[in-house]
């Protein structure tokens, strides 16, 4: 797969595709998609017995702070297989401090066309709270057991700043790498 080829959406920041990693409750191994070469690396085993809560991925052509792509947590009735592209629309955004860096998740779901289940979610409060107090959990202790690294939760945001969030990102990657 050559992810060179693979815009971040045709109507950004309103629809943006995104390359999936790691599905929903999977095994506890962080996997990431190698840029260069498309293939699905093991970046590392997770020291806690936990698994992802949802789809996690990233909106291609796009660059944080961290030096990496956005990335993306995709609410869907059914796991997703890593190195799949879905068209999804932000309801949000989870604010953390990952190890004193500032570390934003895009959260999302399908757009109608691929799920219409989810039209009428429109904001991250119109997931069930249970929901996202698992995403919070998941992401305050999967690191636990790792040295010298922790999480702290900020708050969740609405899809107006991760529309914001997913634009800037966009700019960012194409003024370091187009100009």
């Amino acid at each position: 797969m050559n992810l060179n080829n693979i815009l971040p959406g045709k109507n950004l920041p309103n629809n943006f595709n995104v390359i999936i990693e790691i599905s929903a409750n999977s095994d506890p191994v962080k996997y990431e998609i190698d840029k260069n070469t498309g293939m699905i690396l093991v970046d590392r085993f997770l020291s806690t017995s936990m698994c992802y809560p949802c789809n996690y991925g990233y909106i291609p052509k796009t660059l944080v702070e961290d030096g990496d792509p956005i990335d993306v947590l995709v609410l869907t009735p059914f796991p997703l297989i890593p190195g799949c592209i879905i068209s999804c629309r932000a309801i949000g955004l989870l604010k953390m401090i990952d190890t004193g860096s500032v570390d934003i998740k895009i959260l999302s779901v399908p757009i109608n066309e691929v799920c219409p289940i989810y039209s009428n979610i429109k904001s991250f409060k119109d997931i069930p709270n249970l929901i996202l107090e698992q995403i919070k959990h998941f992401f305050e202790h999967y690191k636990d057991l790792e040295k010298n690294k922790f999480i702290k939760i900020e708050k969740w945001e609405d899809s107006k700043i991760a529309k914001e969030k997913i634009l800037f990102s966009a700019l960012e990657y194409k003024n370091k790498f187009l100009n």
